[in-house]
């Protein structure tokens, strides 16, 4: 492996690559510890010292998960890469609903430009509504509940627009950087931001652990954490193998076909987007019901109140538990009925003469892919649904302390090891063009 990464740095085209991906990255973490003007950063850290473990911090985790932490610092990547996701997967599902965005689909080059325009005007739509409700939270004293110390020093108008321009400048800034490392580093732009920053915590995540509950428990998580690893790079590997032949045909005076390959269906067809549909889903009661009690004269009195403040605002409560990891397995199932058409595989095939041995082309192809899918996506999606829930578990069985920084489990794991594997995998495929050993062997 170390001769593999010293050919990838020897080949010039690929160390520019590589070296462009990394000053990006530095941009990004330099940009997410910058704070915002107005911001006051002092108290800013004291409050999230003080509420580090409590229900406001938990309720936010995943957009400052994905945030590298600057979300609760207000720091001008707060609202970091969490429009462009929303917008991408907004865009996404409406390819599926709305004609005009199929067709754009359908035309290639010229039509993903299109679609990818159209998910910058959303993320920038997104980011601003997004920068709006952070900052109104922060000057209401909302983002962060149980501390009474001034996050805002200025709450005027103009002080708190200029905010909310600045994380939206930051928001767009960060979309610009993840297609810049896209079109001209290695590997997907924004996943290489969110890998970025989840990495920057575990040193610091990692110190609290052993700080606070001592050596036996840190080394206890590092095995745990081994393991997790280990078990989610084997099923994010795993794969159903299904086989095509191709009959051969005469196209002029050449023959093509007479090929055997096969069509690789994911156990983890979905990837992570169910967790975060889930993740967003589950949230929507707490914001809802902090924003109906903000004008309230009696809040928290009403039977939803209490049950939201009892049940969907504690991430360790069995209920919350319960109702997550089911959301997870039906956003799963969801998905990948909206990402995989089996009817246009199928044609797909038929059209270039391949069958599935034993399997008629047409219909029956597309019956059996659906039918293999629904069996593979049920392991999948319990899969998923027991990585995200391993931090609410293991948060409720420690009874807070340093537990709650567990950096190993959840979303943060599916992320890291997902963008790490198609990351060694972009540049394999490099090396292997220049007739060098790549990583994997």
């Amino acid at each position: 492996m170390l001769s593999a990464f010293i050919s990838a740095l020897r080949t010039p085209d690929l160390r520019r690559k590589i070296l462009f991906t990394l000053g990006i990255v530095i941009l990004y973490r330099a940009g997410a510890s910058l704070p915002s003007p107005g911001v006051n950063y002092k108290n800013v850290h004291q409050c999230i010292e003080q509420v580090s473990g409590g229900d406001s911090a938990q309720i936010y985790s995943l957009v400052n998960l994905f945030s590298g932490g600057a979300l609760l610092q207000l720091t001008v990547f707060a609202v970091g890469v969490m429009p462009y996701i929303t917008a991408s997967i907004i865009v996404q599902l409406l390819g599926v609903v709305i004609p005009r965005f199929e067709q754009l689909r359908k035309e290639g080059q010229s039509g993903q430009a299109k679609m990818t325009q159209y998910t910058r005007y959303l993320t920038i739509a997104l980011a601003i509504l997004q920068a709006t409700s952070i900052v109104a939270l922060a000057a209401s004293g909302n983002l962060l509940q149980g501390c009474n110390l001034e996050i805002i020093n200025d709450q005027s108008i103009f002080s708190l627009v200029v905010i909310v321009l600045v994380l939206t400048a930051g928001a767009t800034l960060v979309m610009w950087m993840g297609e810049l490392v896209t079109e001209r580093g290695i590997g997907n732009g924004m996943s290489l931001m969110i890998f970025a920053g989840i990495a920057a915590r575990i040193p610091a995540e990692g110190k609290s652990i052993l700080d606070s509950r001592g050596g036996l428990v840190f080394t206890a998580v590092c095995v745990a954490a081994l393991v997790i690893i280990v078990g989610v790079v084997f099923v994010e590997q795993g794969q159903r193998r299904i086989p095509v032949q191709y009959a051969k045909r005469m196209v002029g005076r050449r023959m093509y076909g007479g090929s055997s390959t096969y069509l690789p269906l994911k156990v983890n067809q979905a990837g992570v987007i169910p967790v975060i549909f889930a993740s967003s889903l589950i949230y929507i009661p707490h914001l809802i019901t902090q924003l109906v009690e903000s004008n309230s004269s009696n809040p928290g009195t009403g039977w939803w109140s209490k049950f939201v403040a009892n049940h969907l605002s504690n991430s360790t409560d069995p209920i919350y538990i319960g109702i997550y990891f089911a959301l997870i397995i039906f956003f799963t199932y969801f998905y990948v009925s909206i990402t995989f058409n089996a009817d246009e595989q199928a044609d797909n095939m038929k059209k270039y003469g391949g069958f599935i041995p034993g399997i008629r082309p047409g219909r029956p192809t597309a019956d059996y892919l659906r039918y293999v899918l629904s069996r593979i996506t049920l392991p999948g999606s319990i899969y998923l649904g027991l990585i995200a829930v391993l931090p609410n578990v293991f948060l409720g069985f420690g009874n807070g302390g340093g537990i709650q920084n567990l950096p190993f489990g959840g979303t943060a794991v599916l992320i890291m090891i997902g963008v790490g594997l198609d990351t060694v995998k972009q540049i394999e495929s490099q090396l292997m063009q220049r007739n060098y050993e790549g990583f994997l062997k």
